[in-house]
């Protein structure tokens, strides 16, 4: 076993015992704590460590790169732009803090992805805390091993999303709300835990909307109704709570809102009611959508949450406030509301992970060695399949994303499935020794190398996601100056490259609010634009390669100065 796993396993283990204290009263022997600390330590080297080596993706890594680069050049810090057009789908607090970043460390690969790294490496502490003050350290350190190696959540903290920093905030408001509720918990105590509650649900709103108070009041109102907690709604503090709610969610949105009269309209109505309601954003799913993607994302701990949450399904025997219920009860609506949802991603039910992470802290805390084994039996089968069929992933290739990228992706493949057998394997062993703690956190830190290496390894798809290679090859040649147009389409990498607007040409897409409130920033027509290239001293252009028969036919001049498969920039001779 390894010596700091085992280490901690013993120091835990003599804290656990029928006469341990309460939990909120529990002391850390200083070895175990030391050895925590260390591992709190690998995991940030590991969490952080490659978020420079990736390049920025498309769409949503090139849009959410962006829009605070933007703030950062206009110094505009109210009104989001995405290439130089309004941009109001999201509200501004990744924006503020990703345009902070830029300004104190410079404008990188990770200071774009640095918030959605550092919300996901603090939810990880976050959900070992409260498992911490519900169930006992052993429990949040399990907790906390879990989460911080689910596959969608470690995946989605390490992409730029604004997913990881809405559930952070999610998560805190519902943590700090069952302290709140806790049976000995005082009355500032619970009212201290209950402000923190309304500041974390107010930040959620302005990291994405209204989802992040309308999904934790209905989560509440069902609880409520499942459990028959009529007194509950008493211990929220709603008088002050609403007061610092709105006091820290409203000013953004007034200001906003008085610069730009049309953001009411697109922003709660388009961006909220049609989303949910309607098929506008072309992301409708079927009902069951999300279940391939719950039972692959909380890999390698799928097996064990079905277990936990069944488990937590039984009345508890405390009076009042039911936790395990509470927290079961937010994962069900979460997974129902977006299901029904008409506009689904991936990673709208990333919320859930937390939860179902502290469910499984509290049920591995008491849980027998040998059933432990038992679930982890299936993983490893899972692992060694991913081991012979992650070679497989070269078929994946077409036109436009090429066999010779899959085949430098391949190798990283095969060593994160090596990683997670390996990972399960000694779990396996550990378990079975009845050495509960050093196998969770063998396990945890197979599944997040493992997750690492894939993304890692997946920059070597870049150039077909990516107009970083383009960018790098015709830097000598730009021109501040110069215009540059974007001929039928729009890559959201483009203008973090190049650090300046384009000119759209035939193109809206998600930026046809923006251009229909600013259409002087835009090209209608390809005459139009033929008429400017003949103008134009010195420019640019990028296009599908598709496009230059266009050019051909009406004898426009150009030179190709680089192209992929996907894209071609050229230069007017």
């Amino acid at each position: 076993m390894n010596p700091l796993a085992g280490s901690i396993a013993a120091s835990a283990a003599a804290l656990q015992s029928t006469a341990a204290p309460p939990a909120a009263a529990q002391v850390m022997p200083g070895p175990a704590r030391r050895n925590l600390l260390l591992l709190i330590l690998l995991l940030a080297v590991v969490w952080f460590g490659n978020l420079e080596v990736r390049k920025l993706i498309r769409p949503d890594e090139g849009r959410y790169a962006e829009v605070p680069r933007e703030m950062v050049a206009t110094g505009d810090w109210v009104t989001p732009r995405q290439n130089g057009l309004k941009y109001f789908e999201k509200p501004a607090l990744q924006y503020w803090a990703t345009a902070a970043a830029y300004e104190v460390f410079g404008i990188h690969h990770w200071t774009a992805r640095l918030w959605p790294a550092l919300t996901g490496f603090l939810g990880v502490l976050l959900t070992g805390f409260a498992g911490a003050r519900f169930w006992g350290l052993r429990a949040g350190m399990f907790a906390a091993a879990i989460s911080a190696s689910s596959l969608l959540y470690v995946l989605i903290a390490h992409i730029n999303t604004l997913d990881m920093g809405v559930t952070f905030f999610l998560c805190l408001g519902l943590f700090t709300l069952m302290l709140a509720q806790r049976e000995d918990a005082d009355a500032r105590a619970r009212r201290n835990w209950m402000w923190l509650a309304w500041v974390a649900l107010a930040l959620a709103v302005l990291s994405k909307g209204l989802i992040g108070a309308a999904l934790p009041a209905a989560s509440l109102i069902v609880y409520t109704l499942w459990s028959r907690d009529w007194g509950l709604w008493k211990r929220l503090h709603l008088g002050t709570g609403l007061l610092i709610f709105f006091a820290v969610a409203t000013p953004w949105f007034v200001v906003v809102s008085l610069r730009n009269p049309e953001f009411f309209q697109f922003f709660f109505i388009h961006e909220h009611v049609d989303r949910f309601l309607t098929k506008a954003h072309s992301r409708a799913g079927p009902p069951w959508y999300f279940v391939p993607i719950l039972l692959l994302g909380m890999l390698p701990w799928t097996f064990l949450m079905f277990d936990a949450c069944v488990r937590a399904l039984r009345f508890e025997a405390t009076p009042g406030f039911q936790p395990k219920r509470f927290l079961l009860t937010w994962i069900l609506f979460v997974f129902v509301f977006f299901s029904a949802s008409s506009s689904k991603l991936p990673s709208y039910i990333l919320p859930i992970f937390p939860a179902a992470a502290l469910l499984m802290g509290e049920y591995l805390a008491r849980i027998r060695p040998r059933l432990l084994a038992l679930h982890i039996v299936p993983v490893l089968a899972l692992c060694i399949a991913a081991l012979f069929l992650a070679p497989q992933a070269a078929r994946l290739a077409d036109v436009e994303v090429p066999l010779a990228l899959y085949q430098a992706y391949v190798p990283w493949l095969i060593a994160a499935a090596l990683a997670a057998t390996l990972g399960a394997a000694a779990a396996l062993v550990m378990a079975l020794k009845s050495h509960p703690l050093a196998s969770v956190i063998t396990l945890s830190l197979a599944g997040l190398m493992s997750a690492q290496l894939v993304l890692t390894g997946h920059d070597h798809l870049s150039p077909a996601s990516s107009t970083y290679h383009l960018i790098e090859r015709i830097k000598p040649q730009l021109r501040p100056d110069a215009p540059f147009y974007s001929i039928s389409i729009y890559d959201q990498t483009l203008p973090f490259y190049i650090q300046r607007n384009v000119t759209l040409v035939e193109y809206t897409g998600e930026l046809s609010f923006g251009i229909d409130q600013e259409p002087g920033s835009f090209m209608r027509t390809y005459g139009e634009f033929e008429q400017r290239w003949a103008a134009d001293t010195f420019a640019m252009a990028i296009m599908h390669p598709g496009t230059l028969a266009y050019f051909d036919r009406h004898k426009v001049p150009y030179v190709i100065i680089a192209r992929d498969t996907r894209r071609v920039i050229v230069r007017k001779p």
